[in-house]
């Protein structure tokens, strides 16, 4: 296969800004990203939902911009913007015409030096968030599920296993020392990284980023807790109630291997065959034929985007008739097949197939209005995690190169029932007890 050859160019400014150029003049339109080093798993103890509360305040008005002054500069250049947590990164972007470009520089650097830390802004945003909270988890069916659920049952860790929207008291016990305190340890620009991709010329873009950025002061290099799981020995189960729905449901998460190795790529391709949609190995045995799920879906969620534990996934609603030991041992005669007998060639081609057409799509696709988003977000992250944005071009042919006895020697040792976790979660009126 030819290799992947997406133009780049990167630099450090001198105080620890990493700024990466991707160019393409095919539209007259550039993305802006800017990511910091701060996600859910980063936050310190007793400041859980500080990094999506800080997603929020980001957008409040900084030292040369008032309240909704950045929001509105960019919808009046035909632009839109947003902003996203993520487990090891919170990122901001932007997407403008190319004759905005520095418009958009402006603002970040101007968020980045000085953003507007202030009680009355505190106190609105941590509202906002808990309002999120309420709408989006708590008033919702399956809110939060599995994605809330899982972490406590599935690791040891407080890094990893938090609630990652926030508890409440952690929320409202933070005043403005701890706030501005925050910023000043994770939103500096030695934790982050630039991104420009589209119509803008390298050599313009760095003079740029040297020009609006470079004065930023960097700051001591951010405490980060050691995000690493003792060794998991034994299956942990936990049990939720659902008020709102009306099937059982269940998320059986098990540990993928460490980012960039071997297993990891062969993890990835056992992931398709077994969450592929439709076509895949648990969709087409417990939805379409054994007929106990009505609805199945998972995998591992922003494979290049984490950097740290995480897990394979398979949520699960299945129909009532049946117990939770019933659908869950459904669901272990899929594993168990792939286990004892594998995959064929036919099925590997194909699978290799479609992980490389998916990897082009991410590459090619948008967010939200949002152009070369998926290029953007594999930029910052193999940025920020691994030292080497060219990574973009080369990371696919791990994955194309694993063998059919990888991907079962993959199930065998990371898809064992001492190696998972799983949540029930149970309708009121049935009663989280039935799952025992």
């Amino acid at each position: 296969m030819k290799r992947l050859q997406i133009a780049m160019e990167s630099t450090t400014l001198a105080n620890g800004l990493k700024v990466v150029i991707a160019p393409d003049t095919t539209a007259p339109v550039v993305t802006v990203g800017v990511y910091y080093k701060i996600g859910f798993r980063l936050e310190p103890r007793g400041r859980s939902g500080f990094a999506h509360l800080f997603e929020h305040m980001m957008f409040q008005g900084s030292a040369n911009a008032p309240k909704m002054q950045h929001i509105k500069l960019i919808n009046s250049s035909g632009g839109v913007l947003n902003g996203s947590t993520h487990y090891d990164v919170t990122n901001y972007y932007e997407a403008v015409p190319s004759n905005a470009l520095e418009r958009v520089l402006w603002l970040e650097a101007d968020r980045m030096r000085a953003l507007k830390v202030d009680d009355e802004n505190l106190r609105n945003q941590r509202d906002v968030v808990k309002e999120e909270v309420r709408v989006n988890v708590l008033n919702q069916p399956y809110g939060g599920f599995p994605w809330l659920d899982l972490p406590p049952v599935a690791f040891r860790n407080w890094a990893n296993s938090h609630n990652f929207y926030g508890d409440f008291a952690d929320l409202d016990s933070a005043d403005l020392a701890d706030v501005q305190a925050f910023f000043k340890t994770y939103y500096v620009p030695n934790n982050a990284v630039l991104l420009m991709l589209g119509d803008v010329k390298p050599e313009e873009g760095f003079a740029l980023a040297k020009k609006l950025f470079a004065d930023i002061p960097a700051g001591a290099t951010p405490p980060f807790a050691d995000p690493t799981e003792p060794e998991q020995r034994e299956e942990r189960r936990g049990e939720v109630e659902e008020k709102f729905g009306t099937l059982p449901a269940m998320a059986i998460g098990y540990v993928v291997p460490k980012r960039r190795t071997a297993d990891w790529c062969a993890m990835a391709l056992l992931d398709q065959a077994l969450h592929g949609g439709r076509a895949g190995k648990l969709y087409r045995e417990l939805v379409l034929e054994k007929q106990v799920a009505v609805e199945l879906d998972g995998g591992i969620e922003d494979i290049f985007g984490y950097n740290g534990p995480t897990q394979m996934v398979t949520r699960i609603l299945h129909k009532p008739e049946y117990s939770s030991e019933q659908a869950l041992a459904a669901f272990d005669e899929v594993i168990r097949e792939i286990q004892e007998k594998g995959i064929s060639e036919d099925e590997l081609a194909q699978l290799k197939v479609k992980w490389q057409s998916d990897y082009f799509s991410l590459l090619e696709g948008g967010h939200g209005g949002m152009p070369r988003y998926g290029l953007m977000h594999l930029l910052a992250c193999f940025t920020l995690f691994d030292g080497e944005p060219q990574l973009v071009n080369t990371v696919l042919d791990g994955f194309l190169s694993v063998k059919r006895e990888e991907i079962q020697a993959a199930a065998k040792k990371y898809l064992r029932t001492e190696k998972r976790a799983i949540v029930f979660r149970l309708p009121a009126a049935v009663g989280v007890k039935e799952a025992a």
